[in-house]
């Protein structure tokens, strides 16, 4: 039994001297030649087959890993794209309300200019900060006061038309009395005397009505009977206002007291409702002789 174990380990090792020795002889014999034997060529198809075989799933994983990198890049780009036009659009819009915001003041600037060249009032541009939602007392308060020059019963418009009376003054805001509030029949406030820009001869007096909620300009001679779109200026008479300022139009008229005299209803040039820039009149002090 031992003789045959022997007998077959020898016969391995022989069978793998026999293939040793053919590979040995196969390699000199294919040493030096350019043209290869179908084993060769099959044997290298083989190989190449399989090479392919594995080469196209590595490369299929390389470009995946490849193309997510290009994917990360664009969503970067993207993002700083989308971030350059969110700052384009804020900076838009800050430029445009800039831009409103300048023309708004150049109108202001050339309104002022144009009323320098017409008397010789001064007019301080201030800002309203606040305003009362109380309804039997309708004042606004601006950012100027006695620091900057303001004084009581200063009057006080818009680029449109008549706003109100300085009131009262604090170092750095004033409040300001609204026309609708300058009640002529009451300790209130200071009644407004008018006239019409096409009669300047004409006199009225400019009061609120609570109950209609209107502007009304009374007392207006016969003579004077006011007709629908007229234009309503202060006349600087019997009151605190400088003359000239544009007070509103004439909306309807009725006749009043006894037929003797007329009342006309006034729109009011001001947008009270809108209130952001006013200028407060300075006249000049007349010395007394």
């Amino acid at each position: 039994m031992s003789a045959i174990f022997r007998l077959m380990r020898n016969k391995r090792l022989f069978i793998l001297m026999i293939g040793l020795i053919v590979f040995i002889a196969l390699m000199g014999f294919t040493l030096g030649r350019t043209r290869l034997t179908w084993p060769e060529k099959f044997v290298n198809d083989a190989f190449g087959a399989v090479q392919g075989v594995l080469y196209r799933p590595v490369g299929a994983v390389a470009d995946f890993f490849h193309d997510l990198g290009r994917l990360s890049d664009v969503y970067k780009e993207n993002e700083q794209f989308r971030q350059t036009v969110a700052q384009y659009t804020q900076d838009q819009i800050r430029f445009n309300m800039l831009e409103a915001r300048n023309k708004e003041l150049e109108e202001l600037l050339g309104f002022t200019e144009r009323q320098k060249n017409m008397d010789n009032y001064r007019y301080l541009a201030a800002q309203v900060v606040g305003s009362t939602s109380n309804p039997y007392e309708k004042t606004i308060t601006v950012n100027l006061g006695s620091k900057n020059g303001i004084k009581p019963d200063m009057a006080v418009r818009t680029s449109d038309g008549l706003v109100g009376l300085v009131s009262k003054v604090k170092n750095f805001t004033s409040t300001v009395t609204l026309i609708t509030n300058l009640d002529p029949s009451s300790s209130k406030g200071t009644p407004v005397s008018a006239t019409f820009l096409s009669k300047p001869d004409s006199f009225g007096i400019i009061e609120y009505d609570e109950e209609t909620k209107t502007l009304l300009m009374s007392k207006i001679e016969e003579k004077d009977k006011p007709a629908d779109g007229d234009t309503v200026i202060t006349s600087g008479l019997g009151s605190l206002f400088p003359k000239g300022i544009i007070i509103g139009t004439v909306r309807t008229s009725q006749v009043g007291d006894f037929g003797l005299t007329y009342t006309a209803a006034i729109e009011p040039a001001a947008k009270f409702e809108h209130l952001r820039d006013v200028f407060i009149i300075v006249v000049p002090e007349v010395d007394e002789p």
